[in-house]
């Protein structure tokens, strides 16, 4: 099957580099390019392309804002594109609320050939791509920004947090290897579960959670205290 891209980015060159990089690849096709966060999110809209690779600053409408409103205003059934927002390592806040606003993930501009493929496929898939060098960095972080940036933050101890309680034991710990950045199949090979199994769970866990994609899970686990600290005690679960 043919994955569909639309690409959105201030800069000429970048989507010129971007469009070559992936129209080479006969899995992939580039649908679309836009300049700029609102001409991204009116052609996803018109396109609805499989996945939106979105830079983070742009002129007008950034790609945070962008994906914010992919999630909140997207008016065909079925869910919206995935977002795979590019990013440098001087962007950590902004990568942060893009996560919140519904990104599926980030990779670093400078990153080559085959890993922006291997990270369109994961995040259409339903997967978070979250780049191993600067996973810990940006979630780690995240809690000492400013409330500004986080306009549409959950409380940290309140409302999805508080239904940690509500997962069974094999649940938290699906959810720890989701906020350590291990893919379905790696979790399986952990757990010894089926890739599938274990796609189900995180579905099932992201469900009770009201939370729409795994960074975002990722991002709520690191919030709770003890969740993933060494030697910390996970909150109490349901029984399975």
């Amino acid at each position: 099957m043919t994955l569909r891209v639309l690409l959105a980015d201030d800069q000429e060159m970048v989507r010129d580099a971007l469009r070559a990089v992936i129209d080479r690849r006969p899995d992939f096709e580039v649908v679309g390019a836009a300049a700029d966060g609102a001409e991204a999110v009116a052609l996803a809209v018109a396109l609805r392309p499989d996945v939106v690779v979105m830079d983070v600053r742009m002129p007008g409408m950034n790609g945070v804002e962008a994906t914010r409103r992919l999630h909140a205003d997207w008016p065909h059934p079925g869910p919206p594109p995935r977002v795979l927002v590019l990013t440098t390592f001087d962007l950590d806040d902004y990568v942060h609320t893009a996560l919140r606003a519904g990104a599926g993930g980030f990779l670093l501009k400078n990153s080559p050939p085959d890993q922006l493929a291997h990270a369109l496929r994961v995040v259409a898939d339903g997967e978070a791509m979250l780049a191993p060098s600067v996973t810990h960095r940006l979630i780690n972080t995240f809690t000492a920004l400013p409330a500004a940036l986080l306009p549409d933050a959950p409380p940290p101890h309140g409302g999805a947090a508080r239904l940690l309680d509500t997962l069974t034991a094999r649940e938290l710990e699906v959810l720890v290897l989701v906020a350590r950045g291990r893919s379905n199949l790696q979790i399986g090979e952990d757990l010894g579960l089926s890739q599938a199994t274990v796609k189900s769970r995180v579905n099932r866990i992201l469900t009770r959670l009201g939370l729409e994609n795994r960074v975002q899970a990722a991002l709520l686990a690191h919030e709770e205290a003890g969740l993933l600290r060494p030697g910390g005690n996970p909150p109490g679960a349901a029984a399975p």
